[in-house]
């Protein structure tokens, strides 16, 4: 009897993502901040080709914390106008990451 094995429901094609490649940069909003001091969550801007273990991965290697769990937004370009032309902004990916009690991350 033959068992066929079911393809995973995303893949992405191509290499695994270095850490580097994954986060692009802290978010630090006021929102970010409170985040960060009431529920130990850190706030990133990640690469839009990374998926949740990969951002888990990344985070655990770049900051050296234990990653509990990550959230992630698509967030679209807004509409944008300069004299009479309309453009738009780069739309791009959001993660919160929530650390165990243990672990801060000191961006200051």
């Amino acid at each position: 009897m033959v068992t066929l094995r079911r393809a995973p429901a995303y893949s992405r094609k191509g290499p695994p993502l270095d850490p580097h490649q994954v986060v692009v940069r802290p978010l630090i909003t006021e929102k970010a901040t409170h985040l960060s001091e009431r529920h130990n969550a850190y706030t990133f801007e990640v690469n839009p080709l990374a998926g949740k273990t990969e951002i888990k991965a990344a985070v655990e290697a770049l900051f050296n914390v234990k990653v509990r769990d990550v959230r992630t937004q698509n967030r679209q370009g807004k509409l944008r106008r300069v004299r009479l032309q309309q453009g738009r902004t780069r739309s791009w990916k959001k993660a919160i990451v929530a650390l165990h009690d243990d672990y801060r991350i000191d961006f200051y």
